[in-house]
C-alpha cells in the first residue's frame, strides 16, 4: 500500500472509527463488542483501501458495521440456543429475562426510529457519542438553546414511547 494510501486510511480512521464505534455500542450495549467489530469494519476497509471512493466513505464504513453486527448478533443467537438446549442451568435462572431484554431493545429503537431526524440526531449525539450541548450546537451549526429544546422533546416524546426515564 502506498504512502498516498496509508495517509488516506489514516484520516478515514481517525474521523470515522469513534463514529462506527458509537453505532456498534448503540446496537450491541457492550463497548468492547463495539470496539472489536469496528476494529473488523477497519481491516476490511485496510484490505479494501484500493477500491474506495472518499466520497462513498461513510456509507461503506455504516454498511459495513451494520453487515458485522448482524453476523455477530446471529453468532450471539447460535451460542445461546446451544446454551439453552445443551447446558440447561447456564443460562439465566429466568428464562424469560433474555427475551424481555430483547423486547425493550426492540421497544427502544423503535421509539428512537420513530423521532423526527432533528431530535433523532441530537438525542445520538449525546447520550451515544457523549457530546456536549455545546458541542452538538457547534456540529449542526444551531443555537444551543436549540439543542436544549430538541434534546427536551425527544426525551418527552421517548418517555411517553417506552414509559420510564431516559
Amino acid at each position: 500500500m502506498g504512502g498516498t494510501e496509508q495517509h488516506f486510511f489514516k484520516q478515514i480512521f481517525n474521523t470515522w472509527y469513534e463514529p462506527v464505534r458509537n453505532f456498534l455500542y448503540y446496537k450491541t450495549g457492550d463497548m468492547k463488542v463495539a470496539e472489536d467489530i469496528a476494529q473488523d469494519v477497519f481491516l476490511k476497509v485496510w484490505e479494501k483501501m484500493a477500491g474506495i471512493r472518499p466520497e462513498t466513505i461513510k456509507p461503506y464504513l455504516f454498511k459495513l458495521a451494520s453487515n458485522r453486527f448482524l453476523n455477530w448478533h446471529d453468532h450471539q443467537v447460535v451460542q445461546l440456543k446451544f446454551l439453552v438446549d445443551y447446558q440447561p442451568g447456564v443460562v439465566n435462572e429466568r428464562p424469560d429475562f433474555e427475551l424481555e431484554i430483547k423486547e425493550f431493545d426492540i421497544l427502544l429503537q423503535a421509539a428512537i426510529n420513530g423521532l423526527d431526524d432533528k431530535k433523532k440526531m441530537v438525542f445520538l449525539m449525546n447520550r451515544i457519542e457523549k457530546l456536549t450541548y455545546s458541542q452538538i450546537a457547534g456540529n449542526l451549526g444551531i443555537t444551543v438553546k436549540a439543542v436544549e429544546k430538541r434534546m427536551e422533546k425527544a426525551l418527552i416524546f421517548l418517555k411517553k414511547q417506552i414509559g420510564i426515564n431516559i
